[in-house]
């Protein structure tokens, strides 16, 4: 594996926004869409609201009030049900 050079690519990622400012490139953005509720997602992966609770790393009850409309998934448990959305085998062999 290479070593990465972070500062590098800062420093380049701010030059491409300079770029993009002054008209002479373009930038590259992604919209993220919603992932699927909860309950189809964890329907897709056949588990239980308790062992999907485990894989996400949240409380059976926090499961249970994402399914119920009371609590919205946070930034970070959104980002793990697109995973577990769009990649199922990935997700399910978290350990």
């Amino acid at each position: 594996m290479s070593e990465r050079n972070i500062g590098q690519e800062i420093l380049d990622g701010l030059q491409e926004i300079k770029d993009y400012r002054t008209g002479k490139g373009t930038l590259i953005r992604r919209t993220l869409r919603d992932p699927a509720p909860v309950s189809t997602i964890r329907a897709r992966l056949n588990l239980s609201q308790a062992a999907f609770a485990g894989l996400m790393g949240v409380s059976l009850r926090t499961v249970q009030d994402w399914e119920q409309g009371r609590r919205k998934p946070s930034g970070p448990a959104e980002a793990l049900l697109r995973i577990a959305e769009q990649k199922p085998d990935v997700f399910l062999h978290i350990s």
